[in-house]
């Protein structure tokens, strides 16, 4: 059965001044897809609820990405131009065997998955928002964590891993999330 591929993005304000993009996949052999744009869209996003401590807030806003992904395209297509406060974004790859990761936000992709633990350990004293791709992967050092379900795109956020890590997460941008924690799971999902 041929299922066509579309991406409907809704908005739904949690309050005023934040939405949160909720995303339906489908494709012709039933498998799901991704859609970076919307990903680049989120991570973006992110920079307007999250604080980063004073030391981060000058210089370049670095987003890092850790693998091949479409996502550093379509992070520099977006974010040209942009800043985040004063603070110029700029997008950068960066090696999974890496001895350091200096960003702000770093996406590891589902293919280098499997670094998470060391990447978490190697940046587990400093500032940086580590963001995945890949079920599991917030009880495992990922502050967020796009999932799919139910063919929607949804955010998990581990809060102990960002506040571990002195970034401050707004509690608009945590209601619209399953929150993850060592214990259990708390789910928030907008209703849609």
């Amino acid at each position: 059965m041929f299922i066509r591929s579309c991406l409907t993005i809704f908005f739904k304000q949690a309050c005023p001044g934040i939405a949160v993009l909720l995303v339906f996949f489908g494709s012709a052999n039933g498998q799901q897809t991704t859609d970076y744009k919307v990903h680049a869209n989120i991570i973006y996003r992110f920079t307007k609820y999250i604080e980063w401590p004073e030391h981060r807030q000058s210089g370049d806003f670095v987003i890092g990405i850790v693998g091949d992904s479409p996502l550093y395209e379509e992070l520099g297509a977006l974010t040209a131009n942009k800043s985040v406060n004063e603070q110029r974004i700029v997008i950068r790859k960066f090696a999974a065997n890496g001895s350091s990761y200096n960003c702000q936000i770093l996406f590891i992709s589902e293919e280098e998955s499997r670094n998470l633990k060391r990447i978490a350990a190697l940046t587990a004293d400093q500032p940086v928002l580590l963001i995945t791709e890949e079920n599991g992967l917030a009880k495992k050092g990922s502050c967020i964590n796009f999932i799919i379900v139910d063919d929607r795109l949804k955010l998990e956020i581990n809060k102990n891993n960002v506040l571990s890590r002195n970034l401050n997460i707004a509690s608009e941008l945590l209601k619209l999330a399953t929150i993850i924690t060592s214990d259990n799971v708390i789910a928030n999902f907008p209703k849609s």
